[in-house]
């Protein structure tokens, strides 16, 4: 066999050439696989990214199995409140009372005495920015008459927007047995938000706002972390994980990211911000994504 370093160099440049366009043809047809941590164990985890311009879904994982919204529910309490708005059955300055069952509920909270009363302005503020229970709860009321029928609608609600694996038993989204829904089902709550309300959508990107002269910080660090994020809700309870619904609009891209079950709220960003880097990669489709639970990690 001839020795390589006796070949013309015009002969070493065509093999040298040879080879990269072989390796470069492997790579071509043979991506490496992208791994991806998930910050939960397989059977709490949930997530789903759909493109919300054509409604394909770019990524999911136990997208339709059955989790608890925890507060993710407010994105209902907030569908029909801005119906209402819409309706005119109320406007930004009616008043909402604070019943003595509203005022009850465990953090987090307002913290509202007996015959005190909320705007609705400041209402949807504390929803979406503090996550308040008593003022989900008040808003209920005021809409239905009592929490419990206002549950119904919500449900009822669902249904017609095709959320066909949710349940709701109450406007906060505290423990509830009963109460249930799914990553697919918050992605089409979170996609209709943005849809039907665009007039109002603006709500869920706010991360602070004044309150009887003091400043309420909200939990969505997912705002102003990563450019292109607008909203929208995140959530805890102790059965269901760190939830979140984040909305991402930016470059002529939007897309609705779904994350439920994650360990805490910092991996479930992360999580959250992956996802969507994953999704904007031109080279997502020819890339193979294995998955490293919390368990395997």
């Amino acid at each position: 066999m001839s020795n390589p370093r006796s070949l013309p160099l015009i002969q070493r440049l065509f093999v040298a050439l040879g080879l990269l366009l072989l390796v470069a043809g492997c790579t071509t047809t043979t991506p490496p696989d992208a791994v991806l941590a998930v910050p939960a164990p397989p059977q709490k985890y949930a997530a789903i990214v759909v493109d919300a311009k054509s409604g394909k879904t770019l990524f999911e994982v136990n997208s339709t199995a059955q989790r608890y919204p925890a507060s993710l529910t407010k994105m209902m309490t907030l569908y029909l409140l801005f119906e209402a708005m819409d309706s005119g059955r109320v406007t930004k300055q009616t008043q909402i009372p604070v019943s003595d069952h509203a005022a009850s509920q465990p953090p987090t909270k307002m913290r509202f005495r007996r015959g005190e009363t909320i705007d609705v302005d400041s209402a949807i503020r504390a929803i979406v920015v503090r996550s308040a229970n008593d003022v989900a709860v008040a808003v209920g009321e005021y809409l239905g008459g009592s929490e419990e029928q206002f549950a119904g609608m919500m449900t009822a609600k669902a249904r017609q927007l095709g959320m066909m694996s949710t349940v709701f038993r109450n406007a906060s989204g505290l423990p509830d047995d009963d109460q249930h829904t799914s990553a697919r089902d918050m992605a089409v709550l979170g996609m209709a938000l943005h849809s039907r309300f665009p007039q109002h959508f603006h709500y869920f990107s706010e991360s602070d706002f004044m309150f009887r002269g003091r400043l309420v910080r909200g939990h969505n660090d997912m705002l102003g972390r990563v450019r292109g994020v607008n909203g929208i809700k995140t959530g805890y309870i102790r059965a269901s994980g760190f939830n979140i619904v984040t909305s991402y609009d930016a470059d002529g891209r939007q897309l609705v990211v779904v994350v439920m079950g994650a360990d805490s709220a910092r991996q479930r960003n992360d999580h959250v911000e992956a996802l969507i880097q994953r999704s904007l990669s031109p080279t997502m489709d020819a890339t193979k994504t294995r998955l490293m639970f919390a368990q395997q990690q």
